[in-house]
């Protein structure tokens, strides 16, 4: 595993969908087929089983992307499958803030939460926090990305990219 400080920051688009992660809650449905409405948490492992489906992928896809797979695999078995996929609790938008905040540990959102934000969520900096060390550390692959935080430069309006939107499993360190 390498660790390495990223330099392109990532960037929320104005129309990004929310990705689905591991530990969502979905609840898939096909009009006029009883036996094929069910509830399904997204295993740890990104994939969910469905009666004729099987086993399928569904993080890293949106609500929209997953409802056309699973209408393509059911095309095989039913004429014309009205699908539909409602993510019923998002629990795998979860992510961590650790060190020197007032309350450090797990934080799941139910939306699109920047840097900033999960500082506040996290009861905020203790007296003893290195305001210019802090990063943001996400898991790609194999590889560790660090994304450095400056909360002063933030609060003055300086460097506002750096006030990126967390993703799943991203862990916030105040040191």
């Amino acid at each position: 595993m390498s660790l390495s400080f990223a330099e392109d920051q990532p960037k929320l688009s104005a129309d990004a969908h929310y990705k689905l992660s591991p530990g969502d809650v979905l609840e898939v449905s096909v009009w006029k087929e009883a036996d094929l409405l069910k509830q399904v948490i997204i295993a740890p492992d990104g994939t969910i089983s469905l009666p004729l489906v099987e086993t399928i992928m569904a993080a890293g896809k949106t609500v929209t992307e997953l409802k056309k797979i699973i209408t393509e695999k059911l095309n095989s078995y039913i004429a014309d499958p009205a699908v539909n996929v409602a993510l019923i609790k998002n629990d795998g938008n979860i992510f961590f803030v650790i060190g020197k905040v007032n309350k450090p540990g797990p934080i799941v959102a139910n939306r699109h939460i920047d840097v900033l934000q999960a500082l506040s969520l996290a009861g905020g900096l203790t007296v003893f926090a290195k305001e210019s060390s802090i990063y943001v550390q996400r898991r790609v692959g194999n590889e560790i990305k660090l994304f450095p935080f400056d909360y002063d430069d933030v609060l003055d309006g300086d460097n506002l990219n750096q006030n990126i939107v967390l993703q799943p499993g991203d862990t916030v360190t105040v040191r």
